[in-house]
């Protein structure tokens, strides 16, 4: 006579991008072998697989263009029996960018389910058996984890300004005045704050 008993139950775990979730194997049912005839071979056989899977796949691009022209008038004080003063104004270019991202990618620290978290341990007995039975309890647990992080940073900042101050010109005056241009300016400021953590 010959009887076995076969079990097996699995769990699989799927990360995608930012979100992560456990999910645990269904307890083993077990399994009962009982009263059996002389020479039997009982086998009861349980195989509970874990299997985790993580993958994280973070792309960030970062593009900044600026693109300033900022121009003043000319200053001319011409032609006059007495000249006056005349001036232009004051040309600036600013530009201020900044940018602050943060990735986190949480791996749970005990990524493959222990057995704790699969329920109570399955319960398998063999009992009065036949004279010279042959009798297997067989219990198997095998767990794999893969975690798989990819981090692109694509950062492209460009910044063109021109800034130019017109021209003063005293000329021509029985007496002559004043002319002044203004003053011509360029600032840019640029920050990148990035922090990933798989």
């Amino acid at each position: 006579m010959k009887k076995q008993l076969y079990y097996a139950s699995a769990a699989t775990v799927l990360g995608l991008s930012l979100a992560t979730s456990i999910v645990a194997a269904a307890p083993n049912p077990g399994g009962s072998i009982n009263t059996t005839g002389p020479n039997s071979l009982n086998t009861i056989r349980t195989h509970t697989r874990n299997q985790v899977r993580i993958h994280n796949n973070n792309k960030i691009n970062l593009n900044n263009h600026n693109w300033q022209n900022a121009y003043s008038g000319n200053s001319k004080v011409t032609w006059n029996t007495r000249g006056g003063s005349a001036s232009s104004g004051n040309t600036s270019n600013t530009n201020s960018t900044q940018a602050n991202i943060h990735v986190a990618n949480s791996t749970p620290a005990r990524a493959v389910p222990m057995s704790s978290q699969n329920g109570p341990a399955a319960s398998n007995t063999i009992t009065n058996t036949g004279p010279s039975s042959s009798n297997l309890i067989k219990n198997q647990t095998s767990s794999t984890t893969s975690v798989h992080n990819v981090n692109a940073v694509d950062i492209n900042n460009k910044n063109s300004q021109y800034a130019q101050s017109g021209d003063a010109v005293v000329s021509g005056n029985t007496n002559g005045g004043n002319a002044s241009s203004g003053n011509a300016s360029n600032s840019n400021t640029t920050s990148f704050t990035i922090s990933i953590k798989n």
